[in-house]
């Protein structure tokens, strides 16, 4: 056998390696990003034989807001205080429609709003991912489809909220 002919053997198992090892890579950025998301958005989109109703804010720490709940949804009761995560999305003095977590005092947002700040960390997952195909895959096509799908969803997550 001829060295050229290993040469080409080794090298094609070469690039087959790195086109294993950075789709999974790839791949696993996009699964981590979905499962971080999928915590919060489940309550937000899939509304069906939840408690909704409003919360009016009325204190806002680092991390949370709290106020009291207001139902809409039948069967829901009144609660004095329900707890908003991330406050980054939310305001003292301002009313929000939301969605309480099973067997709690959380709550979600609802609606468009919820929904999009729910999937904020797939989009940065799309971004990551984005610069692995393009890199490590040398999909520039496929990492620029990536790339602008997880920039309009953060943006669109943004201009929502």
């Amino acid at each position: 056998m001829s060295p050229a002919a290993r040469s080409s053997r080794g090298s094609s198992a070469l690039r087959f390696g790195r086109f294993a090892v950075m789709g999974a890579v790839a791949v696993l950025i996009l699964i981590a990003g979905v499962w971080a998301s999928w915590g919060t958005a489940q309550h937000a989109m899939l509304t069906k034989g939840r408690e909704r109703g409003t919360v009016a804010v009325t204190r806002c720490g680092m991390k949370t807001c709290t106020g009291p709940y207001t139902p809409s949804s039948p069967g829901s009761q009144p609660r004095a205080e329900v707890v908003l995560e991330d406050s980054v999305a939310v305001a003292e003095g301002r009313t929000y429609a939301v969605v309480l977590k099973p067997g709690g005092t959380h709550a979600v947002r609802s609606g468009i709003a919820g929904i999009l700040y729910a999937w904020v960390p797939l989009g940065g997952a799309l971004l990551l991912a984005s610069v692995v195909v393009a890199g490590g895959l040398l999909r520039t096509r496929v990492a620029w489809v990536l790339a602008l799908s997880g920039a309009a969803l953060l943006t669109a997550a943004f201009l929502a909220v």
